[in-house]
């Protein structure tokens, strides 16, 4: 699609849970050049970047994250609501918040007031950025195990770039801020004489950052000689159960669709002592990763499913998270694998970010005049990929794994057979930030 007259504005987002087993990775953001250094790389261009280092450390308060992350869960649930289609879906609300707001970064007027309202930023924009940047370094924190045991520790990367054509004037102000909070600089690429090599590059990058799990993110024709800038966020996840199932015990099972038919899918089994809840219409399980991460998983009752869908909202959550209570539960769930891309743009629309997407020439069009004085930028598509690997050993396979011996608990014993549609959650635990969203259909 081509917009006549007018400079593109691509936003896109990658986000990826890989499996657990091979080596380990690197937990942070991943370095760029120091500041005010234009590195000279012949496969990404040069690199622009204001003199601006990213701070490391922020002044954001318990309080002011705490309302971030629950705007950020708000968000989460809307998008999920009006994204997810029938079947298997993975998306990274995290990391489409993160790209959008950083674009948010750029946005003025009537654009900035829609997509505040659709992000549910309830912080003032002198403090959004900020927070951002302290929810990047608590999740990126060098991991810890508390869970106890052999587990490889829970790892996670986070990495954010901008794209931007090379001689356009982007404000030094706009470079600067995301420089300073989302560690992005912006590598210089030529959108107008060479619309495919840009594509390339960028679709290196991802795989890159994700492990080779995200591949060709962007497809031919989003870009073209039109587009001005790119800017995309990538999460990249790694666990291991803090307690794993024993492959001996995952057998061939049937499994319920929505539609009544039956597949057949291997089912792992388990005897352990979870966080469980059986709330109304679903029954619930946390399954903890050996990290400050859990599963929550959410297995609507038979002819309940899009009921339970529709009412989750950050309020059901949190009455999970006090309702949950720790049972000996004997559990069936199966393992999965999936790959999820989504185009957003409608989405988005529909939750009321409408003028972001508009010429900017008509009446209430789109304003990123934050990002240059030209009133000529519009966001042209939104792209989430994403990927899921779900086993034995963790949402990815962890060559050692941890064990958690506790006392036995009053509770009574609780079963959870795994044998129909489901939904889950992965939450950073210490800040509650959902990192994943995603339900499972077929796990065949």
């Amino acid at each position: 699609m081509r917009v006549r007259g007018r400079a593109v504005l691509v936003l896109l987002v990658a986000s990826v849970v890989t499996s657990a087993c091979g080596s380990g990775q690197p937990t942070s953001s991943p370095g760029i050049p120091p500041p005010s250094v234009s590195a000279a790389d012949p496969a990404r261009g040069e690199l622009a970047r204001a003199d601006v280092a990213r701070a490391t450390s922020t002044d954001v308060t318990n309080a002011e994250l705490a309302e971030l992350v629950a705007g950020n869960t708000d968000f989460a649930f809307d998008l999920f609501r009006v994204a997810a289609g029938d079947g298997n879906t993975l998306l990274s609300p995290y990391s489409v918040a993160a790209a959008l707001a950083m674009t948010y970064g750029g946005a003025r007027g009537a654009t900035a007031d829609e997509m505040r309202s659709v992000l549910q930023l309830g912080l003032n924009d002198e403090r959004i950025h900020a927070a951002r940047n302290e929810l990047d370094l608590r999740i990126t924190a060098e991991p810890t195990n508390p869970a106890g045991g052999a587990g490889e520790p829970l790892a996670i990367r986070v990495a954010n770039s901008l794209w931007g054509q090379a001689g356009y004037p982007f404000l030094e102000e706009f470079l600067a801020l995301l420089a300073e909070n989302y560690d992005a600089g912006m590598h210089l690429v030529d959108y107008v004489a060479a619309a495919e090599q840009a594509r390339q590059t960028i679709n290196a990058w991802v795989e890159e950052q994700t492990e080779g799990r995200i591949v060709d993110l962007i497809p031919q024709g989003v870009i073209t000689d039109l587009t001005r800038l790119v800017l995309v966020n990538a999460i990249w996840f790694k666990a291991s159960w803090a307690t794993p199932f024993d492959p001996d015990r995952t057998r061939e099972r049937p499994f319920r669709l929505l539609d009544g038919d039956q597949v057949s899918v291997p089912l792992m089994h388990g005897n352990l002592r979870l966080h469980y809840v059986a709330g109304d219409g679903y029954q619930a399980v946390r399954l903890p990763y050996a990290g400050d991460a859990s599963m929550l998983i959410v297995v609507p009752d038979t002819g309940q499913f899009e009921d339970v869908v529709d009412r989750l909202d950050a309020s059901t959550l949190d009455a999970i998270r006090r309702a949950e209570t720790e049972h000996l539960v004997e559990l069936s769930m199966p393992t999965f694998e999936f790959r999820s891309q989504l185009r957003l743009k409608p989405a988005l629309q529909g939750l009321g970010m409408v003028a972001a997407f508009t010429d900017p020439s008509q009446h209430g069009g789109a304003d990123f005049t934050g990002m240059t004085d030209a009133r000529e930028l519009l966001i042209h598509e939104v792209i989430h990929q994403a990927f899921i690997t779900v086993d034995e050993e963790g949402t990815e396979a962890a060559a050692a794994t941890a064990v958690i011996v506790g006392r036995e608990s009053a509770s009574m014993p609780a079963t959870l057979s795994i044998d129909r549609p489901f939904l889950f959650l992965i939450e950073h635990r210490a800040t509650g930030e959902l990192l994943f969203i995603g339900q499972v259909a077929d796990p065949s």
